[in-house]
Order: C-alpha cells, then structure tokens, then sequence
C-alpha cells in the first residue's frame, strides 16, 4: 500500500487526528492551527469516516494491535519490522536492595526480560544494552545522588542480565537513551525499524526514549512484563499513553527508506 499523503502537514494532521482523543481534545488542539489547517482536518476527518464504513471493523481500543498495525502499513506498505530489542538502565545501582536509587520492581521483571533476550538472540535479533553512566564531577549527581558512576560497580548491569557477545551497549547521561549518546548511529548500522523496549524506569527513562524514537519514526513496543517503574499506577499511565502514539508519519517513511537503502547497500557488497 502506498503512503497516504507525501504533503508533510497532511500527514501531521492525519497523525493528529488517528491519536484516539476524545473530539473535544482534538477540536482544541485543532482551534490552534490556522484557518485552512482546520478546514484541511475536516476533509481528512471525512475521508477517514468514509473509509470505517467501508472497511472491515477492527477492535476500538486505540491501542489495539490491529489498528496499530492499520495504521503503520499506510505509512510504509507492508513489511517484516526488523527489531531490536533494548535495555534500559537494568544495572546493579537500581537493583541492589537498599541503594539510593534502587527500583524494587525491576527486580520482578529479571525472569521476563532474561527469557525475551534469549529469545531476541536466538533469532538472530539485535540486542543493545543502554547504560546510564555519569563521572564523579557530573552536576547530575547533585540532583540525583551518587549513582552509575562509570567504572563503579554500581554502574554495572544486573549479573543475571549481563551482556553477550554480539550485544551492543550503549552510554548515556540523561533521561532518553538517544540524547548525547551513539544509539542514533547504533541503530542506523543495524538497520531497525522497530524497538522493543525493556528495563527501568518506565515513566522515566522507557517515557523519554520512547517518545524520541517515536518521532524518529521508530514503532515502539513495550512488553508489560519487562517493564518497571516507581509503581502500578505510574507504569499503567505511561503504557497506556504509548499505545496511543503511532510513530511520526513523515519521520517513518524517512526511517522505512534509510533502511531499505542500507539493507540494499549491504546486499550489493
């Protein structure tokens, strides 16, 4: 299937308008945008009316794979995702009872998220290990206490967890996995279009690098057993919010051609 639109405001609309918020969310967001935008809304909101009826239905929760996966393949056609899976922050300064910054449910999540890197491995799907790491002089450590101190044990990730060969790991210094760090680059090489995200935490540094790679263009998926964060209630509102948000529709036809063009490129060497 061929994209919807190639007009990038159409597409910013569309994306607008498949979010699954309530109409008078919507018509707020919309009251923004000048008078032709609204008036261009309209005609797609028609238009997308006329094709429900003419579809066959699929369930109405807006974060039901189905309709994730209607909506993905008018941004790229259809195709296999090529994954990886990634690690957040799973390291001994988290996990260990008693530390300063200990998540005691990331310690739950150990069994499903050792059973999913096997699984990732065994099927021959690349597995990146991002690392929170911070030097002793980092101003970082004055907001959040002493914590993944590179070269500390500490900073190291959980045993049970420990990296493989043909993994990759990845640093960084904030909150998302792609700020100041290589994943860009990481994931280029690897030619993903798809990223399973694991680890801790969830409304913390899962939320950050998800909505990133969302609007890189990347399809995010976060399995709920090997997730963890402060609580239930937090981890419930981020999962729920991420399954709204489809990737960023011009972002995802860019990302879904780089990948083609290097996956050629690699064919042809």
């Amino acid at each position: 299937m061929p994209p919807v639109t190639e007009d990038p405001r159409q597409a910013a609309l569309l994306d607008l308008l498949l979010q699954g918020r309530p109409d008078r969310v919507t018509s707020f967001l919309l009251a923004a945008e000048p008078p032709e935008a609204r008036e261009e809304a309209g005609k797609i909101a028609d238009a997308l009316t006329a094709l429900a009826v003419a579809l066959p239905p699929v369930p109405v929760d807006p974060g039901s794979e189905a309709l994730k996966a209607r909506i993905l393949s008018s941004l790229g056609g259809a195709r296999k995702a090529r994954t990886a899976v990634l690690v957040l922050d799973m390291l001994n300064d988290h996990l260990t009872p008693g530390s300063s910054m200990e998540v005691p449910r990331a310690r739950e999540i150990v069994p499903g998220v050792v059973a999913r890197l096997d699984a990732a491995r065994a099927a021959g799907v690349p597995v990146v290990y991002v690392v929170d790491q911070h030097e002793l002089d980092d101003p970082e450590l004055d907001l959040w206490t002493t914590h993944n101190v590179a070269g500390s044990k500490g900073g190291e990730v959980w045993p049970p967890l420990a990296p493989k060969q043909g993994d990759t790991i990845v640093t960084k210094r904030t909150y998302s996995a792609f700020a100041r760090s290589k994943l860009d680059a990481v994931l280029d090489e690897l030619a993903v279009d798809t990223l399973v995200l694991t680890g801790c935490l969830t409304e913390i540094g899962i939320m950050a690098t998800a909505m990133d790679a969302l609007q890189r263009g990347y399809d995010v998926h976060v399995p709920p057993d090997a997730q963890a964060g402060s609580g239930p209630i937090a981890e419930g509102s981020t999962l729920k919010t991420l399954s709204l948000l489809p990737p960023f529709a011009p972002a995802r036809r860019e990302l879904l051609a780089q990948v083609d063009a290097r996956l050629a490129g690699h064919a042809s060497t």
